[in-house]
């Protein structure tokens, strides 16, 4: 698993390098919808990122996974991994193949969703999860546990996708163009673990423009929904 972006050891330690618009140049994040607070000041944000890869049109296809954690704004932790897809959703479309590179032969030897899922979830702990345009990603999870009859983990989550929209001026709100307003790219876009912490960036990053401290807050900031994955059970 290779995550490659650009960060200051300096300011962040494992955390991420943040520039001026005068250093990211004649881009579309110079048009800032929020003010630009001094970019050293680290942010307490504790949160994890995750992003999938899908085999194919189906939701529950999930063919890899990518997590990064965060604490007090810093990645302490990354995790990759593939995944064999549930049976009736295992077919590798060329589009997709062509997106991320991943062909069947990668993931015989797989986990499938169900063996992996704990693994996912112990490593989210009791975290948010943040994901760029997270419809899709919360989607997988939903869609792969009901096609493998598996439980819903719970969990809150929030989408970066919404966050950068709400916080910079910009032609378009990929990510590639969201993370570079975040200061952060040369990343392999489609790799899920990159993706993830491209997403991470942008969090924490948009959270000192709108200087507030956690994930929760971000998104009132932003005015934007806190999405619900799961049910949570009722307290005995």
């Amino acid at each position: 698993m290779r995550c490659v972006g650009k960060r200051c050891s300096g300011c962040h330690g494992d955390g991420f390098i943040v520039k001026h618009a005068a250093d990211i140049g004649n881009t579309a994040c110079h048009r800032d919808r929020v003010p630009r607070p001094c970019d050293h000041v680290p942010v307490p944000l504790d949160f994890t990122a995750i992003d999938f890869e899908t085999a194919n049109s189906s939701s529950a296809s999930a063919c890899s996974v990518g997590l990064v954690k965060v604490r007090d704004g810093r990645v302490v932790d990354r995790a990759y991994w593939l995944i064999k897809p549930p049976v009736g959703h295992d077919e590798f479309l060329e589009w997709n193949i062509r997106i991320h590179g991943i062909h069947a032969a990668d993931v015989v030897d797989a986990l499938t969703w169900e063996q992996q899922l704990p693994d996912l979830v112990a490593f989210a702990g009791d975290d948010a999860f943040v994901a760029h345009n997270a419809g899709f990603d919360m989607g997988v999870i939903r869609r792969a546990c009901e096609a493998t009859q598996t439980e819903i983990p719970v969990a809150q989550y929030v989408c970066s996708l919404q966050v950068a929209r709400k916080t910079y001026e910009l032609d378009s709100y990929r990510l590639p163009s969201a993370a570079l307003a975040a200061g952060f790219d040369d990343f392999e876009h489609h790799n899920a673990a990159a993706d993830a912490e491209a997403c991470a960036a942008i969090m924490v990053h948009a959270a000192a423009r709108h200087g507030v401290d956690d994930v929760i807050a971000l998104a009132r900031a932003c005015s934007i929904k806190v999405g619900r994955l799961g049910l949570a059970r009722a307290a005995a």
